[in-house]
C-alpha cells in the first residue's frame, strides 16, 4: 500500500511539474530523497534527482535545479546512456546560483583538538580513515614536507627543493617513513616523477617504488627533490600529518586559523561525475551548469600510461570524466583545487563543450582530450621505439572513431596548473581531432599552457587566447608546446628523410588536418612562446603576438607562419628535414634567426622572406642570402602604435605594411566572460630592446675563443643558448658537439656521427670543449670510453685514436719526464701579429726561461705562430713549452694545423684547401712553473707530411692574457 502511494505521488508530481517546456526537479541540502523532488519538497541528493530524471529522458527536456550548499557525494555520480537527453530535449543540471552549489568528493570531519607540542595540535580520527588531502576553511593544506613550501618561489621546483630530501642522513631522523612520498623533477626537467616510500634499508637508505609518471624515463634530477607525508618534517604553519594506525591527525595551524571553529574536510573520491557510454551507446545531451567541484583526490601514483612517443604519461581520469558521449556541456563551473585532472575527455566523445569555467589550482591538467592508441596506425610509445618505415601502414587518418573530436574549450580562465604533478597543461590534446580552444586565459602553469602531444589527427584551432607565465618549473618547452613523433618520425632523421623523399605524403598520414594558431598572445620566460617540437607538422600560425620567447620549428613539415609579431626575439629553426616546406614571411621580428644546424643548402624550407627586422644590428641577416633567406626582408622600425601598453599594431606609414603585414586586434586576447575577466591577470608587457641582438653578439665574443678546436679531424663546439634543446639535454650537463663529421674522417672511422654529442670521457662528465680536451690529454694514448648522446639517447663508444695528446708540468726544465726539450730544433718561426718581450728566435733555442717569451699582447685574441721546415716532412710529434708567468700564463690553448704548400700558405687556417687541422690541446689545470704539451701519433703511424706547422692560440683567461710560450719543436720520422 505504501509503495502504491509513492507511485501515485510521483505520477501526480510528474503531471504537475511536466509541461510542454519540460520537467523541473529540485535538490537541496535540506531536502529528502523520499520527497517527490518538487520545489516545495526537493531531493537531498543529486543521485535521487538523476534517477527521477530518467523517467523523462528523451520524452521531455529536464532541468534539475540545485540549491546552494555543499553536496558530499557518497560515491561517484555515474551518467549512463539511460540518462541521455537529445539536442531537442536536453537534460540540464544547474546550480540556482553560479558557484554556490558545491559538489564534493570529500567529507567533513568533526574533531576535538588538543595541544601536542611546538604549536602542533592533534585530534582523534575514525578507524580506517585515509587522508590524501586536508582542506581547512576551503583551503588545501600541505602534508608535512621537506623542504617547506614557500609560495613566493613560483619558479622553483615544488616551491622548495633539496638535494638531500631523502638522503640517508636526513632519513636517520625518521622513525617510520613508510607511506611518505618522494617528488622529483625529471633529470632534464621534462616533467616529474613520484614515488611512494615503503621503508628504510638496514643501512638507513630510503626504499621506494614508483617513477613511472614520465614517458622519458631517464631518472630523477639530482637536486630538484622534495618529500612529504613524513611526521618528523611537521614543522611549518599549514602542515599536517595523519597517523592512520594510531588514528591521530596532527596539524600546525596556518596563520589566522582557529582550530576550534575552522572547517576541516578531507578527500575520498578521485572522480565526482563520470559519463560512461560508448560509440554505439553514448550518453547524449547533458549539460552541467554553474557548479563548484571540490575535493577530488590526487592521482599522481596512477599516472602511468605512456602516450605516443611524447614526453607524457597520463592518468585517464578527472574530477569530471567523459567516455562515450555526444553533446555534453560543462558550463560556468568552477574546479577548485582538485587533486588530479579537472576534466578528462576520454576516447570516443563528440561535441564536448567546456565554456565559461574557472579551473584553478589543480593537481594535474585543466582539460584533457585523449583518444585510444588503438585508433592509431602503427602506434609507438617509448621515445626510443622506431617503426620500420618500409612496413608501416600507409592509410591516412585514424583507424577507428575511438577518440575525441569537435570538442571546444571556450571563454575559460585556467590557472594554477600542476600543483601536484609536473607534466600538466591547461589544455592537453592527444590522439584527437578538431579540438578548439578559444577566448581562454591560461597562466601560472608548471609546464605548458596548451600541449598537443602528437599529430593525430590535427585540425585543431587555437584562437584569441592569452597564455603566459608558463614553464615555471620544467624546462625546454613553450607556452604552446607540441610534438609530432608520428608514423613517419624516426629519431634518426636520415632514416625518415630517405623514406619521405620516396613518399612526400608520409608526414601527413597522421597529421591529416591543418592545425591553426591565430589571434592569440603568448609569453614564455623560460622557453619559447610557441614551440613546435619534434616532428610537429601541418601547422598554420598567424596574427600571434609573442612577447618573450619567440617561435620554434623543429623537425617537421609544412609549417607556415605569417603576420606574427615577435617582441625582443625571433625565429628558432632547429634541425630541419630537407624539403620541409616550412614558410616564414610577413612577420615582425626583433632578433636574428637562431638556427641549430639550419639553414643548409638542403634544409632551408620553402620560403623564409619578406620579414621586417626591428633592430639596430645592420648585420642581422648576414650570410642568409646564400640560402635564399630574407632576400626581400628589411631592417626598419615597424612604428608600433603603443607598445608600452601592449598595442603592437603598426601605424599607417609602417614599412611592415609594404611587406604585406596587416594589423590584428590587440584587445581580444583571453577570457571574455565578465565575471572571469574581472579577476583574470594579463601578461607583463616587456620594454622594447632593439639592441639585444648586438649585445648577444658581444657576449659571444667574451672571452675570446680559438678560431677552431679539433679532434680526430673534426671541429668541436660548445653548446649555447637553446641549442641544448636540439640535442634533448639539460644545460646543466652541457656537452661537446661536432660542427660536422666528414666522410672518411678519423672521427667517422671511430664510429662517431655528425649529430652526436659527447658528455663524458671515461665515465667523467665533460660539459664543454675545454673540459673535453683536458680529458683527452689525461687519457693520453689509451683508448677512451665516450658517453655519447645520439638521437637523444646515451650510448657508450670506445675510441682508439690515431693521434693523442700528452701534457706535463714541472718545476724546472730538467724535471720533464715525458716531454723533454730537444737538443736541437730547426725551422724558421713567424707570427701573425706583433709579439712583445723576447724575439721569436727564442722559440727554438732549446731553453726555458722564467719570462713571457714572444707573447701576444692582451688585445690579440687569435694569435698564431708558424714554423717553416724548409720542405715537407713526415711529422710524428709537435711540442710546445710555456712558463706560468704571474701564475696565469702557463695554460696552453692551441689548435695545430699543417700545410703542404710549396710556398707560404698565409694565416687563414680556416681555408681547408691550404691547411689541415691536426688537433687541439688544452692544458688547463696544470699549475707548476713550466708546462709542456705534445700532439703525438700512435706507434706505427704519423701525423702526416707537412712543410708548415701553425700553432693557433687564444687567450687563456677572461682578462685576455696570452700564453708565455718558451719553446716549440716538431719531430719528424726522417
Amino acid at each position: 500500500m505504501q509503495q502504491l502511494f509513492r507511485v501515485f505521488c510521483f505520477l501526480v508530481f510528474a503531471t504537475l511539474t511536466s509541461s510542454t517546456w519540460g520537467a523541473d526537479l529540485y535538490v537541496s541540502t535540506t531536502g529528502n530523497d523520499s520527497n517527490p523532488g518538487s520545489q516545495a519538497a526537493p531531493f537531498l541528493t543529486l543521485a535521487a534527482a538523476q534517477k527521477a530524471a530518467r523517467n523523462f529522458a528523451k520524452k521531455e527536456s529536464v532541468t534539475v535545479h540545485v540549491a546552494d550548499g555543499t553536496y558530499y557525494l557518497a560515491e561517484t555520480l555515474i551518467f549512463e546512456p539511460a540518462d541521455s537527453g537529445t539536442k531537442e530535449l536536453p537534460i540540464t543540471y544547474v546550480a540556482d546560483n553560479e558557484g554556490a552549489a558545491i559538489i564534493s568528493g570529500g567529507s567533513r570531519l568533526e574533531l576535538q583538538w588538543q595541544p601536542h607540542e611546538n604549536g602542533i595540535y592533534k585530534a582523534t580520527t575514525a578507524k580506517g580513515l585515509a587522508i590524501d588531502q586536508l582542506f581547512v576553511d576551503g583551503s588545501r593544506q600541505h602534508m608535512a614536507r621537506y623542504p617547506n613550501h614557500d609560495p613566493a618561489k613560483t619558479t622553483e621546483a615544488y616551491q622548495g627543493f633539496a638535494a638531500d630530501a631523502f638522503a640517508a642522513s636526513r632519513a636517520a631522523n625518521w622513525k617510520n617513513p613508510a607511506g611518505g612520498y618522494i617528488h622529483a623533477m625529471h633529470k632534464s626537467r621534462w616533467g616529474g616523477y613520484h614515488y611512494r616510500i615503503t621503508g628504510k634499508k638496514a643501512n638507513g637508505e630510503v626504499e621506494y617504488e614508483g617513477g613511472w609518471q614520465n614517458n622519458r624515463r631517464m631518472g630523477m634530477h639530482r637536486d630538484f627533490r622534495m618529500v612529504e607525508n613524513i611526521f618528523e618534517e611537521l614543522d611549518a604553519a599549514g602542515e599536517w600529518f595523519h597517523d592512520a594506525e594510531a588514528k591521530l591527525l596532527f596539524y600546525k595551524p596556518a596563520e589566522g586559523v582557529d582550530v576550534e571553529n575552522a572547517s576541516f574536510e578531507v578527500v575520498r573520491l578521485n572522480c565526482l561525475i563520470d559519463f560512461r557510454g560508448s560509440e554505439k551507446e553514448p550518453v547524449n545531451g547533458v549539460t552541467i551548469k554553474g557548479f563548484t567541484f571540490r575535493h577530488a583526490a590526487r592521482t599522481f601514483m596512477d599516472t602511468r600510461e605512456p602516450m605516443l612517443r611524447s614526453d607524457w604519461a597520463i592518468y585517464r581520469g578527472g574530477a569530471v570524466m567523459l567516455t562515450g558521449t555526444n553533446d555534453i556541456s560543462i558550463v560556468d563551473c568552477e574546479f577548485d583545487q582538485v587533486g588530479g585532472n579537472a576534466i578528462f575527455v576520454n576516447n570516443y566523445n563528440r561535441d564536448t563543450r567546456v565554456a565559461g569555467c574557472h579551473i584553478h589550482d589543480v593537481g594535474a591538467s585543466g582539460v584533457c582530450f585523449v583518444g585510444d592508441p588503438n585508433a592509431v596506425y602503427n602506434p609507438l610509445f617509448e621515445y626510443k621505439q622506431k617503426n620500420d618505415l618500409a612496413k608501416i601502414d600507409l592509410t591516412p587518418g585514424p583507424k577507428t572513431n575511438n577518440f575525441p573530436a569537435n570538442g571546444v574549450v571556450e571563454d575559460c580562465l585556467i590557472t594554477g596548473i600542476g600543483r601536484v604533478e609536473r607534466q600538466p597543461a591547461g589544455v592537453q590534446i592527444e590522439m584527437a581531432m578538431e579540438i578548439t580552444v578559444r577566448d581562454c586565459s591560461i597562466y601560472d602553469c608548471a609546464r605548458a599552457g596548451i600541449n598537443v602531444g602528437d599529430g593525430c589527427w590535427g585540425g585543431h584551432l587555437i584562437e584569441r587566447c592569452d597564455v603566459f607565465d608558463t614553464v615555471l618549473e620544467t624546462h625546454d618547452h613553450g607556452s604552446f608546446n607540441s610534438w609530432g613523433r608520428d608514423r613517419f618520425w624516426h629519431s634518426n632523421r636520415a632514416t625518415s628523410q630517405e623514406a619521405i623523399d620516396a613518399n612526400p605524403d608520409l608526414p601527413f598520414l597522421d597529421a591529416v588536418k591543418t592545425t591553426t594558431i591565430r589571434d592569440s598572445r603568448w609569453r614564455c620566460d623560460h622557453g619559447w612562446d610557441i614551440d613546435l617540437d619534434d616532428g610537429s607538422s601541418n601547422y598554420e600560425l598567424y596574427n600571434n603576438l609573442m612577447l618573450q620567447g619567440g617561435l620554434k620549428f623543429r623537425e617537421g613539415f609544412r609549417r607556415r607562419a605569417w603576420n606574427n609579431i615577435m617582441v625582443n626575439n625571433g625565429f628558432h629553426p632547429h634541425v630541419w628535414y630537407e624539403n620541409s616546406g616550412d614558410e616564414l614571411y610577413g612577420n615582425i621580428l626583433m632578433n636574428s634567426h637562431r638556427g641549430v644546424r639550419v639553414p643548409t643548402q638542403k634544409a632551408k624550407g620553402k620560403k623564409i622572406d619578406g620579414n621586417l627586422f626591428f633592430s639596430e644590428d645592420k648585420g642581422i641577416m648576414l650570410g642568409l642570402d646564400k640560402f635564399g633567406w630574407d632576400k626581400s626582408s628589411v631592417i626598419d622600425d615597424p612604428k608600433f602604435i603603443d607598445p608600452a601598453n601592449g598595442d603592437f599594431r603598426v601605424q599607417d606609414d609602417s614599412p611592415a605594411l609594404a611587406l604585406g603585414f596587416k594589423n590584428f586586434p590587440m584587445d581580444q586576447f583571453g577570457v571574455k566572460k565578465p565575471k572571469l575577466k574581472s579577476i583574470a591577470r594579463t601578461p607583463e608587457i616587456p620594454a622594447l630592446d632593439i639592441s639585444s641582438n648586438l649585445r648577444d653578439r658581444r657576449k659571444r665574443r667574451e672571452p675570446p675563443q680559438p678560431a677552431g678546436r679539433f679532434w680526430l679531424g673534426v671541429e668541436l663546439k660548445d653548446l649555447k643558448g637553446q641549442e641544448f634543446s636540439a640535442y634533448g639535454v639539460r644545460k646543466e650537463d652541457g656537452g661537446v658537439a661536432f660542427k660536422n663529421v666528414g666522410s672518411g674522417s678519423e672521427a667517422e672511422k671511430a664510429g662517431l656521427q655528425k649529430n652526436d654529442l659527447i658528455q663524458g670521457v671515461n665515465d667523467k662528465q665533460v660539459k664543454n670543449v675545454s673540459q673535453f680536451l683536458a680529458a683527452v690529454a689525461k687519457a693520453g694514448q689509451a683508448s677512451m670510453n665516450l658517453t655519447v648522446i645520439r638521437d637523444q639517447q646515451p650510448i657508450k663508444l670506445a675510441v682508439t685514436a690515431g693521434s693523442f695528446v700528452v701534457v706535463e708540468s714541472a718545476e724546472t726544465a730538467e724535471q720533464f719526464q715525458t716531454i723533454k726539450l730537444p737538443e736541437t730544433s730547426s725551422g724558421t718561426f713567424s707570427a701573425n701579429a706583433k709579439t712583445s718581450n723576447q724575439p721569436l728566435s727564442i722559440l727554438s733555442d732549446g731553453k726555458l726561461d722564467g719570462d713571457y717569451g714572444p707573447v701576444f699582447p692582451n688585445s690579440v685574441s687569435s694569435g698564431a705562430y708558424k714554423v717553416d721546415l724548409g720542405q715537407s716532412k713526415t711529422i710524428s710529434t709537435i711540442n710546445s713549452w710555456s712558463f706560468n708567468r704571474s701564475k696565469t700564463r702557463g695554460t696552453q690553448k692551441i689548435t695545430i694545423y699543417g700545410s703542404k704548400s710549396a710556398k707560404d700558405p698565409g694565416w687563414k687556417v680556416a681555408n681547408m684547401k691550404r691547411f689541415e687541422p691536426l688537433g687541439s690541446i688544452d692544458s688547463t689545470g696544470l699549475t707548476k712553473p713550466f708546462v709542456a704539451a705534445s700532439l703525438r701519433s700512435a706507434p706505427g703511424s704519423n701525423l702526416g707530411e707537412y712543410r708548415w706547422i701553425v700553432w693557433s692560440v687564444s687567450p687563456v683567461n677572461k682578462s685576455g692574457e696570452n700564453t708565455a710560450f718558451q719553446e716549440f719543436s716538431v719531430e719528424t720520422l726522417e
